[in-house]
């Protein structure tokens, strides 16, 4: 029966009931935010990192279809506590003996400065047993919470708001009792936590009014202020009508020196990022999250993203984030969820350019870089350095068929130091496409650097119809340079001679007589490499009448890079013409 019911269901969500409305509005309505017309938040700036709290072995532990293992937490924990968080919600350490043990776990194995935070419904044995689980942490917060929006208060606990607030003020106290105040319990440095849960979706003057009542039953100090941690457990609006919530909050409440606001955003409408980056300009002094935004439904707040926003603003998260990928790793392994390709500045696809205008203007900006004395990173379509999270810049530039003359350079250039010229650029991305295009995928760099040296002969390679063996130049006069050469011809020696103003001309001229005439179209030249190891890389364009090749040489004689680029340029004519050739001799 139930089998069948559901196939029903399938099948009628094609039906016209399933239709989106015309009207939404006679179903939703626009959540309305607080009366805050002197909001000072949008002519602030975030100057300084806040306190940064993870919640990944809790909050992202419990969205999970497939829980970490207690050595996947373990490993997790390490990776946070290297990364330098000093505050890490570690467990519900009274929802099963794995979580009280995992918490047993940290406590025992925190650095001193990173304080362990539990989470715990307002209970009195629950209460009791995650006290207990956190005994002897050098520092250590409880977390309670409490739902005050009028929708959970209502319809989920049936609590009127009077009622929340004793709620609170009782679990309050009594956490009191069995930390702060208890003799037996001072060599731990304890911190509370309430969070007047649903908060986007509270009457601001009621989470101000529970608050203050929480406030003065904890007795906090400014040396060790209470959080009030105001979460967007659901995401009910705009991230400007949530910073106006948090800066009437911090504007509100008494004595802000004795509150630490922290911020957990939820992302349902896709805000989470902005709406703590805006929450912060509020006033908060905290942010709560997990790493890449894993949590229940569409996920906490990512704090990768928050961090390094605030990097590529100049400013330091106080978060070591150099080695994105060994990070990646372990989120990935302990959530089984793949990071998305596109997630920033996570996403393995994030600085990878497929577009030739993109690979163009990257191109242009590293070679601007290189120039110039300037530590300011400026790259177009790059706004952080992908060094700086331990990244290379081989996958900054990937060709496929879409790629255009500059992705191929690239691949080239990083890989050889070869800067071709940019007619060069245009013909070798040709050779490029048409051989993505036929393969229907993109080409690894190997493959790049392959077709480039079938393609132009570099340095006289085995397939060549000529190699030179030996050569002499002679420099007659300022204008006139003779030149003897052999040459290996289909593994024949060849004797040639020629005279012109130069090593190129002359050389030119010698093998015009063998092999007829060559007019040189283009001739470039630039080193590569620094020191003892430096060579010169030149590149010429030949031209028989018929058929018109470029050459690339490489060596550390100028004048021999320049003879093997004209060999290369040669080569690629001769066996032009003998593939052109080909079917006449099949005909005859």
């Amino acid at each position: 029966m139930f089998k069948r019911t559901l196939v029903l269901l399938q099948k009628s969500t094609k039906g016209p009931w399933a239709n989106m409305l015309k009207d939404p509005s006679k179903k939703y309505t626009r959540f309305k935010g607080v009366d805050l017309p002197d909001r000072q938040w949008p002519n602030k700036v975030i100057e300084k990192a806040p306190r940064w709290l993870s919640t990944d072995l809790r909050d992202g532990n419990q969205s999970l279809p497939d829980p970490m293992s207690v050595e996947q937490k373990k490993e997790y924990f390490q990776k946070l506590v290297e990364i330098g968080f000093k505050e890490i919600e570690v467990a519900f350490p009274s929802a099963s003996q794995t979580d009280f043990d995992f918490t047993r776990y940290a406590v025992e194995n925190a650095p001193d400065d990173v304080r362990i935070q539990a989470l715990v419904q307002s209970r009195e044995h629950l209460i009791r047993r995650t006290v207990e689980s956190l005994k002897g942490a050098k520092k250590a917060t409880i977390h309670t919470y409490l739902a005050t929006s009028d929708m959970f208060r209502e319809i989920v606990f049936g609590m009127s708001q009077k009622e929340a607030i004793e709620k609170a003020v009782w679990a309050t106290k009594l956490v009191k009792s069995l930390t702060k105040d208890d003799p037996a319990m001072q060599e731990t440095d304890w911190s509370y936590e309430f969070s007047p849960e649903c908060f986007s979706d509270t009457p601001v003057e009621f989470a101000l009014e529970i608050c203050e009542a929480v406030k003065a039953a904890w007795e906090p100090t400014a040396e060790n202020p209470i959080i009030f941690n105001l979460p967007a457990t659901v995401e009910v609006s705009g991230p400007h009508i949530y910073a106006d919530q948090v800066e009437y909050f911090s504007r509100n409440i008494s004595e802000r020196e004795k509150v630490a606001i922290s911020l957990h955003c939820h992302n349902d409408r896709g805000c989470g990022v902005a709406a703590t980056e805006l929450g912060l300009l509020a006033g908060a002094d905290r942010v709560e999250g997990c790493l890449f935004g894993n949590g229940e439904r569409t996920g906490n707040v990512d704090l990768i993203t928050v961090a390094l926003n605030m990097y590529t603003d100049g400013v330091s998260p106080e978060l070591d984030l150099s080695d994105i990928e060994s990070i990646i790793d372990v989120v990935e392994k302990g959530n089984k969820i793949p990071i998305h390709p596109r997630a920033p500045y996570g996403g393995s696809l994030v600085v990878s350019a497929f577009s030739g205008s993109h690979q163009d203007a990257i191109k242009k900006g590293f070679a601007l870089q290189a120039k110039k004395d300037d530590p300011r990173w400026r790259i177009p379509y790059l706004p952080l350095d992908p060094q700086d999270i331990g990244r290379n810049y081989e996958a900054v530039i990937r060709v496929n068929s879409q790629s255009g003359k500059g992705g191929a350079a690239w691949v080239v250039q990083r890989t050889l130091g070869l800067d071709l010229p940019r007619a060069m650029q245009v013909d070798f991305s040709r050779v490029v496409q048409n051989t993505a295009d036929g393969l229907g995928r993109e080409l690894k760099s190997e493959e790049i650097i392959a077709l480039l040296q079938s393609n132009y002969n570099i340095d006289n390679c085995s397939s060549s119809v000529m190699t030179i063996k030996d050569y002499n130049f002679e420099k007659k006069s300022d204008s006139v340079t003779d030149v003897v050469a052999v040459l290996l011809v289909d593994g024949k020696e060849v004797s040639v001679s020629g005279t012109g103003n130069g090593p190129i001309s002359s050389f030119v001229d010698a093998v015009s007589k063998e092999f007829g005439d060559f007019e040189v179209q283009a001739y470039s030249e630039h080193s590569v490499g620094k020191g003892s190891s430096t060579k010169a890389a030149t590149y010429v364009q030949l031209s028989n009448g018929k058929t018109t090749a470029w050459g690339i040489g490489m060596h550390e004689s100028i004048t021999r890079a320049s003879v093997n680029s004209l060999v290369s340029a040669i080569n690629t004519i001769l066996k032009d013409e003998v593939t052109k050739a080909e079917p006449e001799k099949v005909k005859a």
